[in-house]
């Protein structure tokens, strides 16, 4: 995948930055936490795809983790990016940080005194370019080069990697793209075909019962529900998009005015029962002047009393410090904070107002304590029902301690946050009662910093699910998202479901035609989707296990395994054949098998061949995908399908970390996923 991502890019004079470098995901799926992998870990699981992106796919440049490997920032890390990547690989681009991570070996790391510190030790570590957020941000980490902290050799060798690149953009010839021409190519509409095809090539078929995919067209109505129906959403890091088409865009287009699209909402993903209490409802004495906002007084200690350290207007009381504490003067890890002013009721009647924070908190409303958690605890929130009158103002005092650092404080009510999720799932029933078929299309909410502890639907789109399958309606599921979802609580209420991650600009168009029958899906999971979160980490290529895979009180095996997506169609594998039963260690031999179209319509199926390695002197992964192809076939067509074995697919890191390929019997599996493996065969290696 990472060679035919930047391949094409790096062969049209495009410089790719494969990341993070290196394993940027720690325990808990958490981003960026510290990894302690050993050497064997990295050179089978994490190393390849860099490596392969470097010497197959050409990648000019690396960017580094935010996390630290073996104690060492990747940012500053010598073994990772001088003695791998540089010299044992011979990359010869040039490497960038991530934003802002050189200067975490002092915020977060703490292994530098300070920036210009954190500046040497990165670059004399290996990495050849700091990035920053702000061209400011230079004046940080400038003094190392030029007292001599970083020798000149160095230098000179970062300088070199970058101006070799920007000499073969011809950066120095033509410094400028035309405008004229990044427009017209913006506005082109010649790349919606290839938009098209990419999502309907993607779109995964996990589960259809009772056939109920396709859709026909002469259906009289459908119910279409869901927020992510009409969002189109494109995924993180994606620009606003051209000529966007939604799902019910797309499903509107494809049925024409035949048929009644019924749609409403249900429910979303970001289901939100309070929030912060906006400044234009809280005011203070600010210079002498009453003002939007709250005072806010910082105290150096854990006890919000005394002198204050810091004195400021705040507009409201919403922070986060992730990384840093409220001011340069307080330290990140003891510190406290008053906030009073007054409320100012926008209505009359009760109220829910309180606190969220993870930390110690106190709420005072006409100098009364209405709540008090002043202690250590996880992050939570506190509310109280509290009367208000329209237009009167209500003396408010929040106090926050923070003894730990990530300090996280807001004050919070449920004024103007909309309260019907029950009406509205009421209305998705309604409509899907008067309807022949209910789609309900479901997101999930993801991004950088945004890690999800639970794999389930947020919100109330679970509900929606149950409540829309309570009709008994026939109820297909499209997941919008790009990573797994656990689906425990509503899989087996429902008779389809149809994942089509982000699916482009396009995506309405094409998950029509798979809908209503225009195209046979033929997408596979790229990963594996659990049962349970309990189950993580959980692959398909691990190695064996001391006892078995099961839990006491939960099954050890997947929702729905790496590699698997059905068809609209059925599909026969017979005849395996190796071109030989044995072959020398550097040899290179093949094997086919036929796959028949079983079914009525023509489809296309992804073949697989995994390898496992039956007898070897290191422990081996229980299965590894080593090739897939993609073939179409008519009702009733044959077709012999054709894998090389080659020697690098058999090799191994022997227990010196020596790549070999050890002599021994290779067990060669083809099938439609990394579970489902319906020819075996064995290949004698000597």
């Amino acid at each position: 995948m990472a060679v035919a991502f930047v391949s094409p890019f790096e062969q049209m004079g495009i410089i790719t930055t494969p990341k993070h470098f290196v394993a940027n995901v720690g325990d808990g799926g958490r981003d960026s936490y510290p990894i302690h992998f050993n050497e064997r870990y990295m050179e089978e699981i994490h190393f390849p795809p860099f490596r392969a992106a470097i010497e197959k796919g050409g990648s000019r440049s690396i960017m580094t983790a935010y996390n630290s490997y073996d104690g060492k920032a990747s940012t500053a890390n010598s073994w990772l990016l001088m003695d791998k990547l540089k010299k044992e690989w011979g990359f010869g681009g040039f490497v960038i940080s991530d934003a802002g991570a050189t200067g975490g070996t002092l915020v977060l790391h703490n292994t530098a005194k300070d920036y210009p510190a954190s500046a040497a030790d990165a670059i004399s570590n290996g990495l050849d370019v700091i990035f920053q957020t702000d061209y400011q941000h230079y004046q940080l980490f400038q003094p190392p080069f030029l007292d001599g902290s970083i020798s000149q050799q160095r230098i000179d060798d970062a300088v070199a990697r970058v101006l070799r690149a920007k000499f073969e953009l011809g950066l120095f010839e033509q410094p400028y793209v035309s405008e004229e021409l990044a427009q017209a190519w913006v506005n082109n509409t010649t790349h919606k075909a290839i938009a098209k095809q990419a999502a309907l090539k993607s779109i995964v078929l996990l589960k259809n019962e009772k056939q109920v995919l396709p859709i026909s067209k002469k259906i009289r109505s459908i119910a279409v529900l869901g927020k992510d129906a009409v969002e189109a959403r494109l995924g993180g890091y994606s620009g606003p998009g051209n000529g966007k088409v939604s799902i019910l865009e797309g499903i509107r287009e494809k049925l024409g005015k035949t048929v009644q699209v019924n749609y409403v909402e249900g429910a979303n993903r970001n289901e939100t029962y309070w929030e912060p209490i906006p400044n234009k409802y809280l005011q203070t004495v600010w210079n002498g002047k009453t003002t939007q906002g709250l005072t806010g007084e910082y105290f150096s200690g854990l006890n919000p009393s005394g002198k204050a350290s810091l004195t400021r207007l705040d507009q409201s009381v919403n922070f986060h410090w992730t990384l840093f504490s409220p001011d340069p003067s307080l330290p990140t890890d003891h510190y406290s904070v008053k906030w009073s002013g007054k409320l100012v009721a926008p209505v009359s009647g009760k109220v829910k107002i309180g606190l969220e924070g993870n930390d110690g908190y106190r709420l005072y409303i006409n100098q009364q304590l209405v709540v008090d958690n002043w202690g250590k605890q996880g992050y939570h929130t506190r509310l109280v029902d509290y009367v208000l009158e329209k237009g009167k103002e209500y003396a408010i005092q929040v106090e926050f301690y923070e003894a730990a650092a990530n300090g996280r404080i807001r004050l919070v009510w449920d004024y103007g946050v909309e309260k019907n999720q029950e009406a509205k799932i009421r209305d998705a029933v309604a409509v899907a009662k008067a309807s022949d078929i209910a789609i309900v299309v479901v997101g999930i909410h993801e991004g950088e910093f945004q890690d999800r502890a639970m794999l389930n639907l947020p919100g109330h789109q679970e509900e929606l699910i149950k409540a829309v399958a309570a009709t008994g309606k026939p109820v297909v599921v499209v997941l919008v998202g790009g990573s797994a979802i656990t689906m425990g609580n509503w899989l087996d209420k429902v008779d389809g479901v149809l994942d089509v991650w982000y699916p482009g600009e396009e995506g309405g168009h094409a998950v029509a035609a798979v809908l209503f029958g225009d195209y046979n899906p033929a997408g596979r999971l790229p990963i594996t989707f659990p049962q349970h979160e309990a189950q993580l980490p959980l692959v398909y290529n691990h190695k064996p296990t001391g006892r078995g895979d099961d839990y006491h009180n939960l099954s050890g095996q997947p929702l729905f395994p790496f590699g698997s997506g059905l068809s609209y169609t059925q599909f026969e594998y017979s005849n395996i054949r190796l071109s030989r039963q044995q072959m020398g260690v550097k040899d290179t031999t093949f094997v086919s098998c036929t796959i028949r179209n079983t079914g009525r319509v023509k489809g296309e199926e992804v073949v697989q061949m995994y390898i496992k390695d039956i007898l070897a002197s290191v422990a081996r992964p229980v299965q590894e995908l080593r090739g897939f192809q993609r073939i179409e076939l008519a009702p009733g067509e044959s077709r012999t399908v054709q894998f090389a074995i080659t020697p690098e697919m058999l090799e191994m890191l022997d227990k010196d970390l020596k790549r070999v390929v050890e002599p021994g019997t290779f067990r060669i599996m083809i099938g439609s996923s990394s579970r489902d493996l319906w020819q075996k065969a064995n290949l004698e290696v000597n």
